[in-house]
């Protein structure tokens, strides 16, 4: 592959100036390989933590909404799993995004000045917002499996704000399971930025899936009900918004079916699809509800690690950034995006 240098150009070879041999081709057709040898867009400074941390996020939201429906539907074995679940999955969250920003103050930096702006510093705030009512719900949880005699004072105040906790940490989920795309998408990163209008969806769907999977792997088949009807519907949702996320990337969809990020995306539709059908048909069997409940939480994680990895594979290579911009200029349209 051409790399481009000093005053080459994609697109229509050079020609000469005047003359006779005006119209002779001087430069052949390039294809960017690198602008001066860099990358043209810096890969965002990410580790895996972040992958981590958008999947477990997802799982806290989701579950918090599952814990409340099953609250007030009288559901306590499902109430239970998913309050823990998704206190669980909110401290593995922040401990990830903390030890991806090196050191637990950096974090405590973000709540200092809350920028309307910058999706990190509203979904840091909103995360705020929405573990400790979170935390209290699942504490309360603990207090309710006490002896009788222990539930006197402190505790039974603790038990009555339970399921007022619960309901607020459901409210403030689905932000908390949406921010992570708005997050990923207003990078420059061309797979993320190209999918602004899908990413939310995908992984607000990948929060359902991965949270009703984890009902129906915690919770009795008797239960389940409300957890297979969450997961199932956001299989559907991620799968379906996952196809015109797709069409809508344009070139930069490649990286979605290449290397690591290919057998990522392909393992997390196998499990997405294999887990749906499996929570459909083991309405009454526990293992099959099990099973199918961990397969939609792995497929939901693979999810996460896919788009994670295409966007920085996207960033790697120059003509993901190039090759659309050239082909808006030719339709006449801005070269960047607008949201």
């Amino acid at each position: 592959m051409t790399q481009v240098q000093h005053g080459g150009s994609p697109g229509n070879p050079r020609r000469s100036g005047g003359g006779r041999g005006g119209d002779r081709v001087m430069v052949p057709e390039a294809d960017f390989e690198s602008y001066y040898g860099r990358q043209i867009v810096k890969p965002a400074p990410w580790e895996h933590d972040i992958a981590i941390y958008l999947f477990t996020g997802g799982v806290a939201a989701g579950s918090s909404l599952l814990a409340a429906g099953a609250d007030l539907t009288g559901r306590p074995a499902l109430r239970r799993v998913a309050r823990f679940g998704s206190l669980t999955s909110l401290l593995v969250s922040v401990g990830a995004l903390v030890h991806d920003l090196g050191k637990p103050s950096r974090f405590l930096n973000m709540l200092r000045v809350a920028k309307p702006t910058s999706p990190m510093s509203v979904g840091t705030w909103i995360l705020s917002l929405h573990g400790p009512f979170a935390g209290v719900a699942a504490v309360a949880e603990i207090a309710a499996m006490l002896p009788a005699r222990w539930k006197r004072g402190p505790v039974r105040l603790l038990l009555a704000l339970g399921r007022p906790a619960g309901i607020v940490g459901a409210l403030t989920a689905p932000p908390v399971a949406a921010y992570t795309g708005v997050l990923l998408s207003d990078t420059a990163t061309p797979a993320w930025h190209s999918a602004f209008k899908e990413i939310p969806f995908v992984f607000c769907g990948s929060a359902a899936a991965a949270s009703g999977g984890l009902g129906l792997l915690g919770a009795p088949v008797a239960e389940a009900g409300p957890a297979r009807a969450f997961a199932v519907g956001g299989a559907l949702v991620e799968l379906a918004t996952e196809q015109q996320m797709e069409k809508s990337m344009g070139l930069s969809a490649e990286t979605l079916h290449q290397g690591r990020p290919g057998r990522m995306m392909r393992a997390s539709k196998a499990l997405t699809v294999a887990g749906a059908l499996g929570a459909l048909a083991g309405r009454r069997n526990r293992v099959v509800s099990a099973v199918s409940g961990a397969a939609l939480m792995a497929g939901s994680l693979c999810t996460r690690l896919g788009v994670y990895e295409a966007g920085i594979a996207s960033a790697k290579d120059p003509k993901y950034t190039v090759v659309p911009q050239r082909e808006r200029v030719d339709r006449g349209e801005p070269v960047r995006y607008r949201s």
